[in-house]
């Protein structure tokens, strides 16, 4: 029942928004949101084949604290260089980091991490080298960025993912 239904309450909160996007109650919406639901899930369970597995370790919370320190860090810094005069001497260009993680679920987060801190970019992401490559805005020593990726954030996803 699992392969022909695989998650039921997912199922219902697609429906239940269905109907109130359509803003009808009626027969009709109620089994095309129905089949519409069933259908997109049959999808999402065929995009994941492994489970998520995710060890509960204080490395969670002190991941969450350093991403938000960095967020509001990277911040000030990114307002502190545009609104500077010497805006031209700014040296952007892109970093090839190699990774030891080669969990997807620590990867994207890892994505997510380096995209959400103003002033870096996730570019691309070579799997059969296991290498990322990244934009950075104020680039100076690319060996600096290497090891702040590494040591502050792909340790800890290891720690939870792998």
């Amino acid at each position: 029942m699992k392969r022909i239904f695989p998650y039921p309450l997912m199922w219902c909160a697609l429906l239940i928004m269905w109907l109130l996007l359509n803003q009808s109650f009626s027969l009709g919406h109620i089994l095309l949101g129905g089949v519409v639901s069933f259908l997109a899930l049959q999808g999402l369970s065929a995009l994941q084949p492994e489970p998520v597995k995710i060890r509960f370790s204080p490395a969670i919370f002190k991941l969450a604290g350093v991403v938000f320190y960095d967020i509001f860090r990277s911040n000030l810094a990114v307002g502190k260089i545009i609104t500077s005069p010497g805006r031209s001497r700014i040296g952007s260009g892109f970093i090839t980091l190699p990774l030891d993680m080669t969990s997807r679920y620590g990867l994207s987060v890892l994505a997510t991490i380096i995209t959400a801190t103003p002033g870096t970019l996730w570019m691309q992401y070579d799997p059969g080298r296991n290498t990322l490559m990244v934009h950075v805005l104020d680039l100076v020593d690319e060996g600096y960025w290497v090891n702040l990726i590494k040591g502050r954030y792909e340790i800890l996803l290891m720690d939870i993912f792998e």
